[in-house]
């Protein structure tokens, strides 16, 4: 004869014997009190298991932890197995997560839904048991707890009333380890971000060089804690060194690739490479050790103060704005090569040269301007980027950059940054 679950054999009961006394209710207070003490997941779960054989007069229980990605029950408290996944529906405690039921069975081996595999891998001997989903305050599934062999025979209605009121307390309290859990997870990644920006706001310059002749000015400003952009201003010996990376997405794992590309170049540069070999020494370096597809859109130049020749490589980062005062008009440049760790470099072409006459302008602008987009999804442009710059020739490269990041807000008009916002502007003087 197959049994019946709980709700089936409950009804050929009295309510007297439903009703927990007032031991059992005591019990269960005492349960409660001692789930409220600090506990980490596997101490609680622990402590639940030993209070519900204790106060059920049971000789084993176990509780099972959903995983929800994977549709499968996880055993986490069982004093003689390893870590065992059980599917939805296998089981008598696949069967009561899948349900959502308390399932007492006076006769496990007689039942159909019982599966032995627990009992042969640890030799225990179950005989009967009763089975209780666990849920959440929101009537969410977060696991099962399953109590075994009572001593004196199968489960009673009232032991089921008394497991059933240890199962929602065995649910709050993991719930609330889980949130203590979360909590914690939180903080240390809010710490790990604020130390990431440290060191990526540490490798920025920490004031422009000042190069007689020229005016410069640098903008850095991450859509999130930490970004994917980066960008240099350093005099080295072989003159004015600029930089502006920008890395695939924005968060901690593209500010920590364009951190490292910075630091690379920038000692290759101080080494005494030139503008060719560091730019493939460290593009070969970078996409030898990234294994996710990363890369990094990166200009690379270097400035000669004494010719006014700037010499740049653009990897992926385009378009180069270079105004040129006599002509009053824009020249844009494409990026030269593809993105720095994309690929080995097997023949770079060479670096683009352009003169910085007297008055000119060089600005350098990330995505994260051009794309900009206001509540319709209409971006800012590079059109709108050069139109701002040609009304206010005259203006020192710090007020350019400001002046352009309100102009890209007012535009937006209160849409959110989405995307890390970098600008370096290089002016050469008139005189």
């Amino acid at each position: 004869m197959t049994p019946t679950p709980h709700a089936e054999t409950a009804a050929a009961r009295s309510a007297s014997d439903d009703a927990l006394t007032r031991q059992d209710l005591e019990a269960v207070l005492a349960v409660t009190r001692a789930l409220a003490a600090p506990f980490d997941l596997r101490t609680m779960l622990g402590a639940v298991t030993d209070e519900a054989c204790r106060v059920l007069r049971a000789e084993r229980a176990s509780v099972w932890l959903l995983d929800a990605g994977r549709d499968e029950l996880v055993l986490e408290v069982a004093s003689d197995l390893p870590p065992l996944r059980l599917p939805l529906g296998t089981g008598l405690v696949g069967r009561c997560a899948r349900d959502g039921v308390t399932i007492n069975v006076p006769d496990c081996y007689a039942d159909p839904r019982f599966d032995p595999e627990v009992d042969r891998r640890s030799g225990f001997r179950t005989r009967c048991s009763v089975t209780l989903p666990l849920v959440d305050h929101r009537s969410a599934l977060i696991g099962v707890m399953q109590v075994l062999n009572r001593q004196g025979g199968p489960f009673d209605a009232r032991d089921v009333s008394l497991a059933e009121a240890l199962a929602a307390q065995c649910a709050v309290a993991l719930s609330r380890v889980r949130l203590a859990q979360a909590q914690r997870e939180a903080e240390r990644l809010q710490q790990e971000l604020e130390l990431a920006r440290v060191v990526q706001l540490g490798t920025l310059p920490a004031a422009v060089p000042v190069l007689p002749g020229y005016a410069m000015h640098g903008l850095f400003l991450p859509a999130e804690q930490t970004g994917g952009d980066a960008y240099d201003i350093a005099l080295v010996p072989q003159g004015l060194l600029l930089v502006l990376a920008d890395a695939a997405g924005h968060g901690i794992a593209p500010a920590l690739l364009v951190t490292q590309m910075h630091a690379m170049l920038r000692m290759a540069i101080r080494l005494g490479a030139d503008l060719e070999t560091a730019f493939r020494q460290v593009n070969d370096q970078l996409a030898e050790r990234q294994t996710d597809g990363r890369f990094v859109n990166a200009f690379v130049g270097l400035l000669d103060p004494a010719t006014h020749r700037l010499r740049f490589i653009s990897g992926g980062q385009g378009p180069i704005l270079h105004w040129c005062a006599a002509s009053g008009q824009f020249t844009r440049h494409r990026a030269t090569s593809f993105p720095m760790g994309a690929m080995p470099i097997e023949r770079l072409r060479p670096p683009v040269e352009i003169e910085l006459a007297p008055g000119d302008l060089l600005a350098l602008v990330t995505d994260g301007v051009f794309e900009f987009e206001d509540a319709a999804g209409v971006p800012f442009g590079v059109a709108a980027v050069e139109d701002f710059l040609v009304r206010q020739p005259q203006q020192p490269p710090a007020v350019l950059t400001h002046g352009l990041l309100a102009a890209v807000h007012a535009h937006a008009g209160g849409a959110a940054q989405t995307d890390d916002i970098t600008m370096v502007m290089l002016r050469r003087d008139r005189a």
